[in-house]
């Protein structure tokens, strides 16, 4: 990833075809490694190709990669130390009804979200 984006950052610089020693120089000055294998596998793969119609390509690519996952939230009950020991039943009903209505959620979109 770390040489992807030298490449990225030297045709952001203006270096329309940057070579090998161009991406181990922006490495070095960050304080990155240059592996040579995979610097010259890179240059090997875009030889000749726009950078732009690269990543356009990678964008369709990507769009159509699955994405997705829930995240439980639950509510903390509120109050202080007096108030627990008087409410804490009422929390707990209040939480069963929670769960329940988070599995009937999930039960009718079958864990797709139109945000997600």
């Amino acid at each position: 990833m770390k040489v992807v984006a030298s490449y990225l950052l030297a045709v952001l610089g203006g270096n329309i075809n940057p070579s090998a020693d161009d991406l181990k120089h922006i490495l070095g000055s960050v304080g990155a490694d240059a592996d040579d294998d995979r610097i010259e596998f890179l240059l090997s793969e875009v030889k000749g190709k726009d950078i732009t119609e690269l990543i356009a390509s990678g964008r369709e690519k990507f769009a159509s990669v699955p994405s997705g996952g829930g995240a439980v939230s639950v509510a903390a009950p509120a109050g202080g130390a007096g108030a627990a020991s008087t409410t804490a039943p009422a929390a707990a009903e209040t939480k069963k009804e929670e769960k329940v209505e988070e599995k009937e959620e999930s039960d009718d979109d079958m864990g797709f979200s139109l945000f997600d």
